[in-house]
């Protein structure tokens, strides 16, 4: 029981782990079928499959199965021949890894901040939607929103926790609420933080953001235009722009030219496209 109890308590922290769970043995072993352990991400563990190198090598083999996202099936002699133990038998040991859903930070629930939420959940994220207006950040307006807060943009992550594995998308109405949304999300360990805006945008903010002190590497974390370039110019479109370039980072692929191929045809002045009349209730 504690096992599925830590489970959840690293899933609800966003930490990811693996439990592996001895399917089959055939002669003697230190455990039967069904014995299980748990390995977080830190390699620390709880539980066992038989102790010393055994357990050591499964330890391994969870972190590389946490790491690619993949199940795996081994099997372990237990024989003195392979690492020192002399049960005599083998056992078939499944490991899954137990990885939390990604998880979005939408700044702006305005029209693309709405139809990303949409898309977003539909990817299999968890989405978090903030904006500093109650007539926009509710339910009616994002249904496929997880978590809404009504936060000013100045302390817009106030009771919300960003991690590394976070990612954040600015699409507020103005460019003073983007400057406060970046400087706010400059200040976490989001390994993603896009903004929604055109190059003439990107250059005023940037321009800002050094006079108050920020580096060249905090500014480079930034990618902007957002959204990978397909001629988006619908929210739809780009939120389906945005979504694909966040998968594409998530999953590995090249990314170094990630700002380069943006494209957002969308908002060109300053966001002027967002400030359309509240949603209908």
């Amino acid at each position: 029981m504690q096992i599925y109890e830590e489970i959840l308590r690293l899933n609800n922290e966003g930490k990811a782990c693996a439990l592996a769970t001895i399917v089959q043995g055939f002669g003697s072993s230190p455990q039967k079928a069904g014995a299980k352990m748990l390995v977080k991400d830190d390699g620390s563990v709880i539980g066992t499959l038989g102790g010393g190198c055994l357990d050591a090598e499964i330890i391994q083999v969870s972190l590389m199965t946490i790491k690619v996202g993949s199940p795996h099936t081994v099997s372990f002699d237990l024989n003195e021949r392979s690492g020192g133990l002399v049960c005599g038998g083998r056992v078939f040991v499944y490991i899954e890894p137990m990885i939390p859903e990604p998880e979005i930070f939408i700044l702006g629930a305005g029209h693309v901040g709405r139809a990303l939420s949409k898309c977003a959940g539909f990817s299999g994220f968890r989405v978090t939607v903030i904006d500093d207006r109650e007539e926009y950040a509710n339910t009616a307006n994002l249904p496929d929103a997880d978590r809404i807060f009504v936060n000013a943009f100045a302390d817009i992550f106030s009771g919300a926790k960003v991690t590394r594995d976070s990612y954040i998308v600015i699409a507020t109405r103005g460019h003073n609420h983007d400057l406060d949304a970046l400087r706010t999300s400059l200040r976490t360990e989001a390994s993603y933080i896009g903004l929604l805006g055109s190059k003439r945008k990107r250059a005023v903010l940037f321009r800002t953001l050094r006079d108050e002190g920020f580096t060249d590497y905090d500014i480079s974390r930034i990618i902007t235009p957002v959204g990978l370039s397909i001629n988006s110019v619908t929210p739809e479109e780009i939120a389906v722009s945005i979504m694909a370039q966040i998968i594409q980072l998530r999953r590995g692929n090249d990314t170094t030219s990630i700002s380069d191929s943006s494209c957002s045809r969308l908002i060109e002045k300053n966001g002027a496209a967002e400030t359309a009349s509240p949603p209908r209730q």
